[in-house]
């Protein structure tokens, strides 16, 4: 509760440019939801909204500096976001633009600022929270399990905590194991937040405004590799269902299923899969929790085959729970058991060569598929 306390500050500062409602009866700032989000957060189009290119983090810098002009309540928070901009420059220029009442540099105390996003979430903000590294949040564990998923249920729906916590994380270039963590399963466990991983430019805005207009706690991984990847964005405001898988190719001989970087590893080895003959089809995760039941058993009944790449540890990864999941409610529609392709657990290396034998290459996909369809035996048409 000290966090909600130390928080009233700043919720009391932006009060002063954006009227709250109370008893005075003076209006409170229009929240328009994004179509997307106003119920089941359906996908939507704009209409006559054109495509552009840019990188990733340009399109998650676009997302956040919509929703920090729509809704004077977001504000974002953490280790070198104002004046420097970001260690990935995702909130960079914004502190001219907003001040540093919205754009907070913290100290190097993680369990410390994510208590104090906490408290102004539940004050009535809408905080981001960066990690300047997904791994320095274990030092925030705490606030996130005991605070962040669980005030909305032990206070008896008193009160919410809107807030979305983002950054980097997964296995980079030689960053060392404690600069190449994959906390998914970490968090996965925690009741009452969603967790969503980004995977293209265009899923990234879009999944970043859904997330900031949510009423839930969302953890938003971003991939460390894809900052720099290029791609196309809806120009407008158009939002993405952080509910929803994304099917990246249709096909009918396995059902392989990724999130995050592991997609462009998949549809490397199915460029070569192709030439040989073989037709997967390859589902993008995104809702890491909940899972996408809907689009996992309809394509599961489609193929009949399932193999799931991930970055994640093998033991009590998310492809371990999807496995599980799979097996229980869907087993009478398989024709092969479930395989998984994971990280070793092992620590990342810092060696190169070391580093790329602990995570999952095209190549293991390709031999994977072939130890669940058969060498060309059981190829479509």
């Amino acid at each position: 509760m000290a966090a909600a306390v130390g928080s009233s500050a700043m919720a009391a500062a932006l009060a002063q440019r954006t009227p709250a409602v109370g008893p005075s009866g003076a209006k409170a700032p229009v929240r328009r939801p994004c179509a997307a989000v106003r119920a089941s957060q359906r996908a939507t189009v704009v209409a006559g909204a054109q495509k552009r290119e840019m990188m990733m983090w340009e399109a998650l810098r676009e997302g956040l500096d919509e929703e920090m002009e729509r809704d004077p309540t977001v504000c974002l928070m953490g280790e070198d976001v104002g004046h420097y901009g970001g260690s990935y420059k995702v909130s960079s220029g914004l502190y001219k633009k907003y001040g540093e009442m919205r754009l907070l540099d913290t100290p190097i105390c993680e369990n410390g600022f994510m208590g104090m996003g906490v408290g102004a979430a539940m004050t009535g903000l809408r905080p981001i929270v960066e990690g300047m590294n997904m791994g320095f949040l274990l030092l925030a564990f705490n606030q996130i399990s005991n605070n962040c998923g669980m005030l909305h249920y032990t206070s008896g729906g008193q009160y919410k905590v809107p807030m979305v916590i983002r950054g980097p994380g997964g296995v980079g270039r030689q960053l060392g194991a404690e600069h190449s963590q994959r906390l998914e399963s970490y968090f996965q466990s925690i009741p009452g937040v969603q967790l969503v991983a980004v995977s293209t430019v265009a899923n990234a805005k879009a999944l970043l405004k859904s997330a900031i207009r949510s009423d839930n706690p969302i953890i938003f991984f971003e991939h460390v590799l894809l900052y720099n990847v290029k791609g196309e964005v809806h120009a407008g405001d158009f939002c993405q269902s952080l509910e929803r898988a994304e099917i990246v190719r249709e096909g009918t001989d396995v059902t392989i299923f990724c999130y995050s970087r592991m997609r462009y590893v998949v549809m490397q080895a199915v460029a070569e899969l192709e030439k040989q003959g073989y037709n997967p089809e390859v589902v993008d995760l995104i809702s890491l929790k909940p899972f996408d039941m809907e689009t996992i058993s309809k394509s599961i009944k489609k193929t009949r085959r399932a193999i799931i790449v991930e970055e994640c540890m093998k033991t009590g990864g998310i492809g371990a729970s999807l496995s599980a999941v799979i097996h229980e409610s869907l087993f009478n529609e398989l024709d092969h058991e479930v395989l998984r392709l994971s990280s070793q657990d092992v620590p990342t290396s810092y060696a190169y060569e070391l580093e790329a034998a602990t995570i999952v290459q095209p190549e293991k996909v390709v031999q994977a598929v072939h130890k669940v369809c058969g060498a060309r035996g059981l190829v479509s048409a």
